[in-house]
């Protein structure tokens, strides 16, 4: 029947079939398949918007091929530029690092006729007499060389900044002595630059032991010096190979001074000012001080300041250009015989010497002033009219009339004289609340001195008559041996003070910030500036409030990273002034005779061209760390001597944690673990710039604290300084506990009673209510106290800098690590 009936009309799909999603078979289309099916055309979005700069992967390559090198070209005409015809010369200071090293044959060596140099001048540089200027024909190349003393520490980092290699001079046995190794710390903590290391005396050994010597003093440096090559220098020979190597070896870059134009005497004089000349006359010893010398990094312009390392800031009055005094003139003569080369004349610039040019005139409307610290107005804070409101408050307060028992025939004008006893009272404790934060300070330091002191007298001090009639005895009979030699170099004095200094740093690392509320002074007037806060991290403080009168003296950037930024810039976009390479000489006005003094006693002259604003005081910030050789204890605000950048000066900083938050917890001392913030009031520098923290001893030696690098400048970087009062809970419930010992009056306690409390383990809570008058509380917790808990609260006070600073540092005496020798024969036996 199927086949003769009709056709059946096969199943079409409603609007409710389902319809599943095709497979991802993960074939997509090419950016090239869909640059071909769409033929060039745009769509319309894109017309519109900004067209982005998409380049494609072959032209990717070929810019970042053009940058590199590009960088590469930058750095190869750098490398020849330095000692070239066109750039300066090749400064190398050769650096003893031991007390046998001999540093003299070594410039002899480097003197020499047959290691391919020509000594054109002697004593180039003012004030050392080891110096020379040295031309190498064959490689195309001038040479200054100094021999550079460490017995002055100040001068060996200032010459370790301007030059641009440093020899080291090693002992064939031991490398380098303790003080030398003390000087490479200071050195790298600043920034090295190119170094070399040579030691003597290795070709005196047999020839079997000379590889055996080199292998063990490579040993010995590859700790400090990894990759640096060691080069025996006992022979003409090694000194031409050891100057190649000089001449070729790579530049390593220092921020701070290739950022900034800077220069080395070479040659200074000195003239006094006449009686109208300077801004002082000539009895204040000020004069025009005439400084020569090559040019390097940056232009120098007449109208920047300059810094002498060690003396200052000072201006420019011209810059003049004279002959250069180590030509190399390169000219290929006739030949004279035949069979050889062309010969290289040198001539000398002193046979007809060119009249000096004068590069520039500064300009004194455009010139940097001297200016450091903000004028201060002392009427800036005070009100000169008074309001309605205070007019209205005055004229009730005068009808108000104040009844008081005055003496007989006393006028109403010396009846306003006459103090109550409770206005008395009102007003001492108003002169209390202007105590300055100086006095909180001492205050902390002598309640510290005393809980030492209470420490230190023990129970069975009773019988201290017969303990020092035994001292007596002790003390009479004379020491004999290594006993009596070995307290002739003990300080008794520094001894005591050192004493003091670790009790109170334990005392800190094992109890925190802890502070014993005093007896007779109430602690709301003795801890009137500290605050509570709820949350340091979260709590809000405002970096305006109740700013010190030493923050009318500074300066402040809106945005001192976005001002860094734009100076650097411009620094580098300029093109005006000096070039890098250019023989030139300095006026500079109004400068000390001081100056000329230290050159006459030998110490070399360093001088930097300063950027825009660094002459101004403000509060910088120095991220540093501390370093491993010193252990001593650093307290806060204690005066330390900083070499920052091409700086060097004397400040007392303050220490702080280093945080990202608005608010950082001051450190009372140099923790040696852990980063630590040094805030202190400064010239401005820019970083990037090196920084090394020295602390000069009683006996004139100064000891290297801490080394790290600038971090900012910011004035409304917030310090807290936080104490915590400890309580002791003798009656304890279930949440609710009875403290004690951490106030002694009723007055006391509900004043700080709004403060959150903690303990040290973990539990917090707050004062519920007083308990009697002597200082007795009711706390109530989030869980039960434990018995050997200890009930805290925190209080805050923000804290400043002291302005101590000064530019003017005194010469340390030589570093040398004190042997006591002890005799066999001294010794007891038992």
């Amino acid at each position: 029947m199927a086949a003769h009936g009709e056709n059946q009309q096969g199943h079409r799909p409603g609007i409710y079939k389902q319809k599943n999603k095709e497979h991802k078979h993960g074939r997509h289309r090419t950016k090239g398949e869909i640059e071909r099916e769409n033929k060039g055309r745009v769509s319309v979005m894109t017309l519109t918007k900004k067209q982005r700069k998409e380049q494609k992967k072959m032209d990717r390559r070929h810019k970042a091929n053009q940058l590199r090198k590009n960088k590469k070209a930058q750095v190869l005409s750098e490398k020849r530029r330095l000692g070239s015809r066109d750039g300066p010369p090749h400064v190398v200071a050769v650096v003893p690092l031991h007390g046998r090293a001999d540093v003299g044959a070594i410039t002899k060596l480097l003197r020499g006729e047959n290691a391919g140099g020509v000594v054109h001048q002697e004593q180039c540089i003012s004030g050392i007499s080891d110096s020379f200027g040295l031309i190498l024909p064959r490689f195309k190349q001038r040479f200054v060389f100094m021999r550079q003393s460490t017995a002055d520490m100040h001068s060996l980092l200032d010459v370790a900044k301007i030059a641009d290699s440093l020899v080291f001079v090693l002992d064939s046995n031991e490398g380098w002595d303790s003080y030398g190794d003390y000087c490479l710390s200071c050195l790298f903590a600043q920034g090295l630059p190119s170094h070399a290391l040579v030691c003597q005396g290795i070709s005196d050994l047999p020839v079997k032991k000379r590889v055996e010597s080199r292998r063990a003093l490579s040993k010995i440096t590859e700790n400090r010096f990894p990759d640096a090559r060691l080069f025996p220098l006992d022979s003409e020979q090694d000194a031409t190979l050891l100057l190649r190597h000089l001449g070729t070896q790579r530049q390593r870059k220092l921020g701070f001074r290739s950022k900034r134009s800077h220069l080395l005497a070479q040659h200074v004089t000195f003239t006094p000012n006449g009686p109208t000349e300077g801004t002082g006359g000539g009895p204040t010893g000020l004069g025009t001080l005439c400084v020569s010398g090559y040019v390097r990094g940056r232009p120098l312009t007449v109208d920047r300041l300059v810094y002498i390392c060690g003396h200052g800031d000072f201006q420019l009055s011209q810059i003049d250009a004279p002959a250069d005094p180590l030509p190399l003139n390169l000219n290929v003569a006739k030949p004279a015989k035949p069979g050889k080369g062309g010969d290289v004349d040198m001539l000398d610039g002193g046979g007809d010497e060119a009249p000096v040019r004068v590069l520039m005139k500064a300009d004194p409307s455009n010139r940097e002033s001297l200016q450091a610290e903000a004028e201060v107005d002392p009427m800036d804070g005070e009100q000169t009219w008074p309001t309605e409101a205070e007019l209205l408050e005055a004229e009730e307060a005068r009808k108000k009339k104040c009844v008081m028992k005055v003496p007989k025939g006393t006028s109403d004008y010396q009846a306003t004289w006459i103090v109550d006893e409770d206005e008395g009272e009102d007003e001492g404790s108003d002169l209390d609340e202007e105590s300055s934060d100086e006095d909180d300070d001492m205050m902390d330091e002598a309640m510290d001195g005393e809980d030492e002191e209470n420490d230190s007298q023990e129970p069975g001090s009773s019988c201290a008559s017969e303990e020092e009639e035994e001292e007596e005895e002790v003390h009479s009979t004379e020491r004999a041996g290594a006993d009596q030699r070995y307290d002739e170099h003990m300080d008794e004095a520094a001894e005591e003070e050192g004493l003091k200094r670790y009790r109170e740093a334990r005392a800190n690392e094992m109890f925190p910030d802890e502070v014993d509320t005093p007896l007779d002074v109430p602690a709301r007037i003795r801890f009137q500036r500290y605050r509570g806060l709820k949350s340091f991290r979260s709590s809000p403080w405002d970096p305006m409030e109740n700013l010190p009168p030493d923050y009318s003296r500074i300066f402040q950037f809106q945005s001192f990273e976005r001002t860094r930024r734009r100076v650097l810039a411009e620094a580098a976009a300029e093109e005006e002034g000096a070039l890098n390479g250019w023989y030139v000489t300095l006026h500079i006005i109004d400068v000390p005779f001081s100056v000329m003094e230290s050159v006459q006693l030998g110490k070399p002259l360093a001088l930097v061209s300063l950027l825009p604003h660094e002459q101004k005081m403000s509060v910088m910030h120095v991220l540093v760390r501390r370093h491993p050789s010193n252990t001593e204890p650093i307290r806060s605000k204690e005066e330390l001597v900083f070499h920052c950048g091409f700086r060097r000066f004397r400040a007392s900083p303050i220490f702080s944690q280093h945080t990202s938050a608005d608010k950082h917890k001051m450190e009372r001392f140099l923790r040696p673990d852990t980063p630590t913030v040094v805030s202190v009031y400064a010239p401005i520098t820019f970083p990037p710039a090196g920084v090394l923290l020295f602390k000069q001893r009683d006996d004139g030696i100064q000891d290297l604290v801490a080394a790290g690098s600038l971090l900012s400048c910011d004035p409304q970087r917030v310090v807290l300084k936080r104490i915590v009062l400890s309580g002791h809970p003798f009656k304890i419930n279930k949440r609710s506990a009875v403290a004690r010992y951490m106030f002694f009056n009723r007055d006391d306690i509900m004043w700080f009673k709004p403060v959150e409390l903690r303990t040290k383990w973990g539990r917090r809570g707050h004062i519920k209510e007083a308990l009697g008058t002597h200082g007795h509380m009711k706390c109530v917790f989030d869980n039960q106290l434990r018995s050997q808990d200890t009930v805290l609260m925190n209080l805050y006070k923000r804290v400043y800098p002291r302005w101590t600073y000064d530019h003017y540092v005194p010469v340390p005496l030589p570093w040398n690590k004190r042997e006591v020798i002890v005799e066999m024969d001294d010794l007891d036996m038992e």
